[in-house]
């Protein structure tokens, strides 16, 4: 019987694991991407450290995925986080759990995890073709590429698209394929930008303290609250509770123009405990020395008083630090965004992540419509997905061969 031909778009974690179950399942695998090299996306993740997954709850850490968390469910249940720790151990990379609970390969990079990640698919016969743009389909649902040889005509029994998102683009992904699908019937919701910096139009005052952190500190919008560190940039603040708030900003701004977001200096402190210590402060301190010995740095204090007088009464300074307004007009754009939000809606696929509109194309990765914060939740959703892709694509297989 003719072995099964399938042709992977897109050499990221979603692609590059796909392939590796399904070449070790008998079929004859493909992978074709843009960029000169693999998994360019992968390998800046993990200059600062290859956050691979979390090790919290499974309900915890579903809850991430917020409106897709349906969606994730059903992808995490094939491939879970600790499977994901397993696979990496295959592969030479034992892992460990951080105090956050963040889970990294021991050495900490993606370079080797990689390098030995492309020598089992080279092994199982997976054959990978770089500087292949994917320009559409052409006739008989054939995949147009342009190659520096020329435009390339390909066919395969089934297909997985695994493009990304539209996020950091020089990197290889940037959502163009959204056209492509749109115009062959697929319902998909347009980009933006997730796990991006805020935008906030800081005074001279503040901006002087730009690449500051500010520390342990609380945002709030609305009754949702992330403690954490956050930078000051000179456009804005970033970080992982900017990033952990994002969804929810990015609604606020989406339906009223607005978002009420505060910072709360010192979340460990309540307000009648933080008044009762600014009131018992040596009389005639000035206000910077206050605040100062309240563990305000001056870069915090530059957004204490950004635009506005403080009060020297302790009540109502109290009231101040526990509940800074900050004036968020948008977000930083997808070229400097972690990863995007949009993409192919739930309603576009059936329940092997095959497209409706197009019998034999799966998809995974990014290029679906769900969001995670940062913290091992974006690359265990493209693992996941990618798995839960290549099942549908040996079940189509198998129900193709049969029907010969």
């Amino acid at each position: 019987m003719k072995q099964v031909s399938v042709a992977i778009v897109g050499a990221g974690p979603a692609g590059l694991y796909a392939a590796e179950i399904l070449s070790a399942a008998g079929l004859s695998v493909t992978l074709y991407d843009r960029m000169p090299s693999p998994a360019r996306k992968f390998l800046m993740a993990g200059r600062g450290g290859l956050n691979l997954t979390h090790s919290e709850p499974i309900a915890a850490f579903l809850d991430r995925y917020g409106a897709a968390r349906s969606l994730m469910a059903v992808a995490l249940a094939r491939f879970s986080p600790d499977d994901l720790r397993i696979w990496a151990a295959g592969l030479g990379e034992e892992t460990f759990t951080g105090s956050s609970g963040r889970v990294f390969p021991k050495s900490f990079k993606a370079s080797p995890l990689l390098r030995a990640w492309l020598r089992r698919l080279a092994a199982q016969g997976v054959r990978l073709l770089t500087r292949h743009e994917w320009k559409g389909f052409g006739p008989d649902r054939a995949l147009r590429f342009s190659t520096p040889s020329g435009e390339k005509t390909i066919h395969a029994d089934a297909v997985l698209l695994a493009l990304g998102g539209a996020s950091w683009p020089r990197l290889g992904a940037d959502g163009s394929w959204i056209t492509i699908l749109k115009d062959s019937g697929v319902a998909a919701a347009p980009f933006r930008p997730a796990n991006a910096g805020w935008l906030i139009a800081w005074s001279d005052h503040v901006t002087r303290h730009a690449g500051q952190p500010l520390k342990r500190v609380m945002l709030s919008c609305g009754d949702t609250k992330v403690r954490g560190d956050v930078m000051l940039t000179r456009t804005g603040i970033e970080g992982g509770p900017v990033y952990a708030l994002g969804p929810h900003v990015r609604a606020a701004l989406e339906q009223n123009g607005t978002a009420p977001i505060t910072i709360d200096v010192r979340p460990d402190l309540s307000h009648d405990a933080l008044a009762k210590k600014l009131a018992t402060m040596r009389k005639g301190a000035s206000l910077a020395k206050r605040l100062a010995q309240m563990g305000v740095s001056p870069a915090m204090a530059s957004v204490l008083r950004e635009d506005r007088l403080l009060p020297t009464d302790a009540d109502a300074l109290a009231a101040r630090i526990k509940a800074v307004p900050l004036n968020v007009t948008g977000f930083a754009g997808l070229e400097r965004a972690i990863s995007s939000a949009g993409g192919i809606t739930r309603d576009a696929i059936d329940d092997h992540l095959m497209l409706k509109a197009l019998p034999g194309v799966f998809v995974a990765g990014e290029m679906l419509d769900w969001e995670a914060p940062t913290g091992g939740y974006l690359l265990q959703g493209c693992f996941a997905t990618g798995a839960w892709a290549a099942d549908g694509i040996i079940a189509f297989a198998k129900q193709a061969q049969l029907s010969r």
